[in-house]
């Protein structure tokens, strides 16, 4: 997206409003959705139908990709439904709560129909939740939880994702080596893929993990520093689990500036950089359990625009179940 489109569309997004607050915001459909898991029934306690007219949506960090797909297919879902005069406004947080607060007032001052949140702080946010959700807003968690009545929860089987990365580390390992896990900022999404993981190592003795509590704050940079400072401390790595794609092709440039080959690398996204590196001949990445950025803001959209017009899902929570990406498979694999 254009930054002058953005710019556009954050003055018509204030006009829609009864109120108008500062924004101060900056602004991403994989035709495989995936299968949703309890999203089939829904309880209709309406029929009055509603048009939808705007859309907020305040993310963790638009220069990580993903991020950046989720805000294009937050926008065209809601033209789609709504017409091309509905208003879309992405945010970045940049995962400071206090920003993504003010995102949110702003949002509700300007009577978005729809506040579509990827929450800095499940918890922290709660109070803001609370009081758009008093103000009539409905509000739609993606990719993390949030806490405070939001209205459906969108988010990546993230314990599975965990799961699946560690199962295939520790069966390349064949049950034997030093770990390394780039952990990422403390929400929930990051949370679950941590604790998937150390399940799954937790089952082979002979399996240490070094090091879990290095935030590289889920950005290329990030991997960067942590694994620069990881390779300092540890002579002998065997694998790497990085929380995202991002901070996992940090830690491979890390580790080709040190000169350190004797690793390999898994993530979590799918994104389109992880998958050129997978395929690539000497790379270190090794896999990336792929998410659908696309169908989980498309889907945030949908579900808000039923709840819009009285059309509740059965289950408040969606799960998105994810695939293992692989140098076996990645020759078949397009990414978002």
């Amino acid at each position: 997206m254009k930054r002058i489109s953005l710019i556009v569309s954050i003055l018509v997004f204030a006009v829609v409003g009864c109120k108008s607050g500062a924004q101060k915001d900056n602004t991403a459909i994989n035709t495989d959705t995936n299968t949703a898991i309890n999203t089939s029934a829904e309880t209709s306690i309406s029929t009055e139908n509603k048009k939808l007219r705007a859309v907020g949506f305040t993310v963790g960090d638009l220069s990580n990709p993903f991020f950046v797909v989720m805000g294009e297919a937050v926008e065209a879902e809601a033209k789609k439904i709504g017409g091309k005069n509905v208003t879309v406004i992405v945010a970045s947080s940049a995962y400071d709560l206090n920003q993504q607060a003010n995102q949110i007032e702003n949002f509700t001052a300007a009577n978005a129909d729809i506040i579509v949140l990827n929450a800095a702080d499940k918890r922290g946010i709660r109070p803001i939740v609370e009081r758009a959700k008093k103000a009539g807003r409905i509000v739609i968690a993606v990719d993390t939880g949030a806490e405070g009545g939001v209205d459906a929860t969108i988010t990546t089987n993230n314990v599975q994702a965990g799961e699946v990365s560690c199962k295939y580390i520790a069966d390349h390992l064949k049950g034997k080596g030093n770990v390394v896990i780039v952990n990422g900022p403390p929400v929930d999404s990051v949370i679950q893929r941590v604790s998937g993981c150390e399940n799954v190592l937790s089952k082979y003795p002979d399996i240490k993990i070094l090091s879990k509590n290095q935030n590289a704050e889920g950005s290329r940079d990030g991997g960067l520093r942590v694994m620069s400072d990881l390779l300092t401390t540890f002579p002998k790595i065997d694998a790497v689990f990085a929380i995202n794609d991002p901070s996992g092709l940090g830690a491979e440039l890390a580790a080709n500036q040190a000169q350190r080959k004797e690793f390999f690398i898994v993530g979590v996204d799918g994104a389109p950089e992880a998958i050129t590196a997978i395929a690539a001949k000497n790379s270190l990445y090794a896999a990336t359990a792929t998410q659908n950025p696309r169908g989980m803001a498309q889907k945030a959209v949908q579900v808000g625009n039923n709840i819009l017009n009285g059309k509740r899902p059965s289950n408040p929570t969606i799960l998105i179940p994810v695939k293992l990406i692989t140098k076996d498979n990645v020759s078949t694999e397009k990414g978002w």
